[in-house]
């Protein structure tokens, strides 16, 4: 598949690539989140990049951090076994430049250092772990293709495992962007469903959920007044996460998830609500039936809808565009960058 990527601010806070002359490079990018570990090796085509290879895992690794403190010894070691697949990928694919950044659980971890420096030995993959404004960044990045007019600007958000990042862009054509404010907020789908369970109406916590995020959202919100200048049309909103291509997948009744059909696609924002309050009405093994949620969101996905609709509490956009891209191909993008920079001209 192709993904057309422009180069954004390119290298700011990236490892730098290769400079030996290779005709035929290959870049990976790795993202470890709170709840998903997932790879991406592409090579450089003329549009952006070509995937040549995609992996993802579902491992948990922030399980129990928001009462611990500390990464566990289970969600380390299913983390650490992902990651040695990673690695095998990686060295089957001959990859001359990579990238491995590490977010939110390792942020907050306690013996988060201690993690990276296991994950070393056991793999060989450094990690870096990333401020949660370069995770902005990189997320913005990684969608700004899909950012288009006649739209001035964008919202875009990420709801991530144990933070969403949401950001207020200026579109400048061409596919660059330049932002003008961010916000991390300290809830994901792993921390919330630990603090009020899978959620569901009837006991009232898929409302306190969306309570709690909209309180965090709102100081945002009056200081830039977003949803005014959204009436006016000029304004697309853009979601990249588990939660929104899961629900993409789910509204388009996808007999299975395919990326193709949900990267990209226009939903219409009231719907996805409706759809997101009709998940928290049913049991986690029911939700677990559709093949787009199964097991292993089944559980997490209505802290997902919760936040989201936090979000349209404040922005009732008409439609919001769902991305599967983000951080991985930010990261590809700016090593990609790089290496045009260093062989000489930054040429496009």
């Amino acid at each position: 598949m192709s993904i057309d990527s422009s180069v954004t601010r390119p290298g700011a806070g990236a490892a730098g690539a290769s400079a030996a002359p290779d005709p035929a490079p290959v870049y990976a990018a790795i993202d470890l989140g709170t709840n998903n570990c997932r790879l991406l090796i592409a090579r450089p085509v003329r549009s952006g990049f070509r995937v040549i290879e995609a992996f993802s895992r579902i491992v948990r690794l922030g399980e129990g951090l928001s009462n611990s403190g500390r990464l566990s010894d289970a969600a380390m070691a299913r983390t650490i076994e992902a990651l040695k697949i990673c690695s095998e990928k990686m060295a089957r694919r001959s990859v001359s430049s990579a990238r491995a950044v590490a977010t939110e659980a390792c942020r907050r971890a306690a013996n988060g250092a201690e993690f990276l420096h296991d994950v070393k030995a056991a793999t060989g993959i450094s990690l870096d772990i990333i401020s949660t404004a370069e995770e902005a960044r990189l997320a913005l990045n990684g969608c700004s293709p899909l950012l288009e007019p006649p739209h001035r600007e964008a919202i875009v958000f990420d709801i991530g495992g144990g933070s969403t990042e949401i950001l207020w862009a200026r579109l400048l054509g061409g596919g660059r962007t330049d932002v003008i404010d961010w916000i991390s907020l300290p809830f994901g789908v792993v921390n919330l469903t630990e603090r009020f369970g899978p959620g569901d109406v009837q006991s009232g916590s898929y409302a306190q959920m969306i309570d709690l995020v909209a309180d965090a959202l709102r100081p945002f919100e009056e200081k830039h007044r977003l949803s005014q200048k959204l009436q006016s049309g000029q304004i697309q909103v853009l979601g990249t996460s588990g939660t929104v291509t899961t629900l993409a997948g789910v509204h388009l009744n996808l007999p299975r998830y395919e990326r193709r059909y949900v990267d990209g696609c226009w939903l219409e924002f009231p719907v996805v609500i409706e759809q997101s309050r009709r998940l928290a009405s049913i049991s986690v093994p029911e939700r677990a039936l559709h093949p787009c949620i199964g097991e292993e969101r089944a559980d997490l996905v209505v802290a997902g809808c919760a936040i989201l609709e936090a979000l349209y509490r404040f922005w009732p956009a008409t439609r919001l565009r769902v991305a599967d891209r983000g951080v991985r191909e930010g990261v590809l993008v700016e090593l990609m960058g790089q290496r045009r920079q260093v062989n000489g001209g930054g040429r496009r």
